[in-house]
């Protein structure tokens, strides 16, 4: 689903000085992994009811979040996205949405939008911190249309060795997503520079 939200509304645009509409859509977390080349985590992004994804780089503590999260593993204490959480409720609010907004110079930004009483507060955020705290408030997740990027999945009638095929959900097995991001190019990510 693609929604169009004014610039005006964004406390950090994706172009500052334009009025113009910005396209963003709504996706959901599709996969994490472990980017052998740079041994780093990768949380994928996918476009929800759709096949575009957007791929972003995270720290290995907001990754293991993110599994808790996704996996019910509760702790003894809350942890620091528990805390936001439990900060956001206890004051009165909730979360409406998380929004990703642009990447400059490979580092990507995204918004906290917190609904209290009758004000939307847009709060800086990283986004794997953003989904971390998403995840734990059922908030849905946006990206800017021009941060995703499409990928063809090749679909054949027999499996072929090392290669498994898509599952009838549309999520990609992990020789899938190792697969593409090895063949991932800059231009891939659309007009940055990364």
């Amino acid at each position: 689903m693609t929604w169009v939200i004014p610039r005006d509304s964004f406390q950090t645009g994706l172009d500052s000085g334009t009025s113009a509409p910005c396209l963003v859509v709504e996706v959901v977390v599709a996969r994490l992994g472990l980017d052998s080349t740079t041994q780093s985590y990768v949380l994928v992004l996918q476009e929800k009811g759709g096949t575009r994804l957007l791929p972003i780089w995270i720290g290995q503590p907001e990754a293991e979040s993110i599994v808790m999260q996704i996996h019910s593993i509760k702790r003894v204490r809350p942890l620091t996205h528990d805390l936001c959480k439990n900060l956001i409720l206890g004051l009165g609010g909730s979360l409406r949405r998380v929004q990703i907004t642009r990447v400059e110079k490979n580092t990507y930004y995204a918004e906290l939008h917190i609904n209290r009483g009758d004000n939307v507060v847009q709060i800086d955020a990283r986004p794997s911190d953003s989904i971390a705290i998403a995840l734990r408030l059922a908030a849905p997740i946006f990206a800017a249309e021009t941060l995703l990027t499409s990928m063809e999945v090749d679909e054949q009638s027999e499996e072929t060795p090392g290669a498994a095929a898509t599952s009838d959900t549309g999520e990609l097995s992990a020789d899938q997503l190792k697969e593409y991001l090895e063949n991932l190019r800059p231009e891939d990510f659309g007009k940055f520079n990364l």
